[in-house]
């Protein structure tokens, strides 16, 4: 039984597999005020792109118009629009809170340094940043060692960022 009796093509099936990615994603509960909902949508994503490591990049280069993506935008789109933000603003703030799943993902996924290596990692390349030359840096780095701040993962922080800013252009419209 050939696969090729299924889809038409390889690009077919790779769409396919993407949208069964996409379907796991928690899309917006319009009865939610929108930035828990835009919050709880991208940390729903960003965990399973997580799941998922090799789907960020066929799902950021590719036209998905698999029925999981549709309704993923489209409840995205709506929960925006519902929460007064323009059809254009909510397009807006949709491409922004995606680019950061996406950035976010992927540097998460490709960084070459685990997070319990992180304070040794800045140990080793200290030296590298001495402090006449790179005086920030260098304090960055000695806080890296001598706390439990890994410098790292905190895709919430970028998140909390992009929304409250979403929420003041909003209310200036």
């Amino acid at each position: 039984m050939s696969l090729y009796n299924h889809v038409a093509n390889k690009d077919d099936m790779l769409d396919g597999i993407v949208d069964m990615v996409v379907s796991e994603i928690e899309v917006p509960d319009l009865k939610l005020d929108w930035k828990t909902a835009m919050r709880r949508r991208a940390i729903a994503a960003h965990e399973v792109l997580l799941r998922h490591p090799w789907a960020t990049l066929p799902l950021v280069s590719r036209i998905n118009v698999g029925p999981a993506m549709l309704r993923y935008v489209d409840a995205t789109l709506g929960c925006l629009c519902e929460a007064g933000f323009s059809l254009e603003m909510a397009d807006h703030a949709w491409n922004a809170i995606d680019s950061h799943i996406y950035g976010f993902t992927l540097q998460e996924l490709n960084c070459p340094v685990e997070t319990s290596e992180f304070a040794k990692t800045a140990e080793h390349f200290l030296p590298q940043f001495p402090v006449d030359q790179y005086p920030y840096s260098n304090r960055l780095m000695r806080h890296v060692i001598e706390s439990d701040y890994d410098g790292i993962y905190n895709f919430e922080f970028g998140l909390g960022l992009i929304l409250d800013g979403l929420e003041r252009l909003r209310d200036k419209a």
